[in-house]
């Protein structure tokens, strides 16, 4: 398992350092966006991300798990790990990496933003949607990807709705790291080292 992980963690960390790169191109073309409007991207892209990262987590699970529980007993492990491995770590992701770059940088309108507690009738049941699809089609390839791509521009839009008035070219660039580490680290684990410590006679095709 720790060779597959290291495996995965390093195929995804040239995508990922694009989707950073990228993310800090659409904060420049963005840096003067006022702060209702970074609130409501986060919380298209935020959701969006949950959906996604639900959906491979779950299919990850069910794809490599040899000796699945059966019925409702099956389905419910599956939302368990699903929701907890999507709704957990897309927060991580998304909300607490970002907040401690905001807080490093001392930008002045920074705030934790928890999307399952503060729109908890959006994020909640669309982890479950995520688990459900995974549930009837398990799927990882492009849902990965994907969501790789959303939680950078949610990442990105929770930063921008931490600066007051135009974020500067230099703040933009260093706000890459920060979007690196959260968009690489958790979004691996979350779709790849979590749902496979729960495998029954793990198979890694």
């Amino acid at each position: 398992m720790l060779k597959t992980v290291l495996k995965q963690l390093k195929s995804h960390a040239p995508f990922t350092f694009a989707g950073a790169v990228f993310g800090v191109s659409l904060a420049l073309i963005f840096r003067g966006i006022s702060h209702e409007t970074s609130y409501n991207l986060f919380y298209i892209f935020h959701p969006l991300h949950v959906v996604l990262s639900a959906l491979v987590t779950a299919s990850m699970y069910k794809l490599h798990n040899k000796k699945p529980w059966k019925g409702w007993k099956g389905l419910t492990v599956l939302l368990v790990i699903g929701y907890v491995g999507s709704v957990g770590i897309a927060t991580l992701s998304d909300s607490v990496v970002p907040y401690i770059g905001e807080t490093l940088l001392k930008m002045p309108d920074r705030g934790i933003h928890l999307g399952f507690i503060e729109k908890w009738w959006l994020i909640n049941p669309l982890a479950i949607l995520g688990v459900l699809w995974a549930y009837f089609k398990p799927t990882t390839k492009f849902p990965h990807g994907g969501h790789v791509l959303l939680s950078t521009w949610a990442s990105l839009f929770h930063v921008l709705m931490a600066k007051a008035g135009v974020l500067s070219f230099t703040a933009a660039f260093v706000i890459i790291p920060f979007l690196f580490i959260a968009v690489w680290l958790p979004c691996c684990v979350s779709d790849i080292v979590f749902p496979l410590l729960f495998v029954r006679e793990e198979k890694i095709h």
